[in-house]
């Protein structure tokens, strides 16, 4: 039996949301009561500026609506910089209209030029953090494999065994005593490469690992081992965390066409289960050429397993 949890979601700015939020209050107002507001800042309500405020309201509902739906807002961020810009200058000829009120009029050239500062501060915040911009991909599957702990342990503990199960491992090379080399396929027939180094390893426990500076795709993850209920074997947990290729669009692409990754551990557990209790992976009934996966994998077959209480 397999259980799996998956979360997609998209890490925020809450200053840029706020700030998005602001464009659309503000450009509700423009549009709504562009008379109202000519009045607040001390311009006339003539016909000419009314217009201007509502066409200046639109862009701000436009900027507004990018940064609340958009992952990557960056952009739109900028957008309202340069919509700041252009109020800075609309605002500085109006001070020159000897019909303007300069009081109000300067007040609120003051907001707008705080307003610019918390906007340049979002953009650049924005800039020097991209990786915060990406979908994180993260999912906690497990399954039951009947076979002892250690058993189970030393077969995932050497790397090399773990192409012959999971279907889009090209391959591991192992390049030192706690790094290795992942070749993954990914979607659109590219391939995606990585250095991992392990974290944590614990004998008949745990192994953790993290990608290094580099890598194609920025992952980590742990696999736990622990005795089975009623004594049925091994019980392993696998937790991964990642950043899909393409950010939100190319993890929706990849999930169109069934080649997610996320969407492989279930199918790699289950592979792994069958390859530590039968010696090989079994093909369904219902597809008698065998899957996709199976294919692969028919192309590696899977090293044979040690029998219990020896070493692998």
């Amino acid at each position: 039996m397999a259980r799996t949890d998956t979360v997609l979601h998209s890490p925020s700015d809450p200053l840029a949301r706020a700030l998005g939020w602001f464009s659309i209050g503000l450009g509700v107002v423009q549009v709504a009561a562009p008379g109202w507001l000519a009045r607040g800042v001390g311009v006339s309500d003539g016909k000419a500026n009314l217009l201007l405020l509502r066409a200046v309201g639109g862009r701000e509902l436009a900027t507004g609506a990018g940064i609340q739906l958009r992952p990557r807002p960056r952009r739109w961020l900028w957008a309202r910089v340069g919509g700041d810009a252009l109020d800075l200058a609309l605002l500085g000829a109006a001070l020159g209209n000897p019909r303007t009120d300069r009081r109000r009029l300067t007040i609120a050239t003051g907001a707008v030029a705080g307003v610019t500062a918390l906007d340049l501060l979002a953009t650049f915040r924005r800039a020097s953090r991209p990786s915060a911009e990406e979908p994180t991909m993260r999912a906690r599957t497990a399954i039951t494999i009947n076979r002892p702990v250690d058993d189970v342990y030393r077969y995932w503990r050497d790397f090399k065994n773990l192409p012959g199960f999971m279907a889009h491992l090209e391959s591991v090379e192992v390049t030192g005593d706690r790094q290795s080399h992942w070749v993954a396929d990914a979607p659109a027939g590219r391939s995606v490469q990585w250095d991992a180094e392990i974290t944590d390893d614990t004998p008949g426990e745990r192994i953790a690992w993290r990608s290094l500076d580099g890598a194609d795709v920025d992952n980590s993850g742990s696999v736990e081992f622990a005795p089975a209920p009623r004594g049925q074997g091994t019980e392993v947990t696998v937790e991964i965390e990642y950043e899909p290729p393409g950010g939100k669009l190319g993890a929706a692409v990849a999930k169109l066409f069934g080649e997610e990754p996320l969407q492989q551990v279930k199918d790699d557990l289950r592979r792994c289960k069958q390859v530590l209790e039968t010696g090989e992976v079994l093909r369904s009934d219902g597809s008698p050429d065998g899957t996709k996966s199976v294919r692969q994998l028919e192309q590696r077959p899977a090293q044979p397993v040690a029998p219990t209480g020896s070493a692998t």
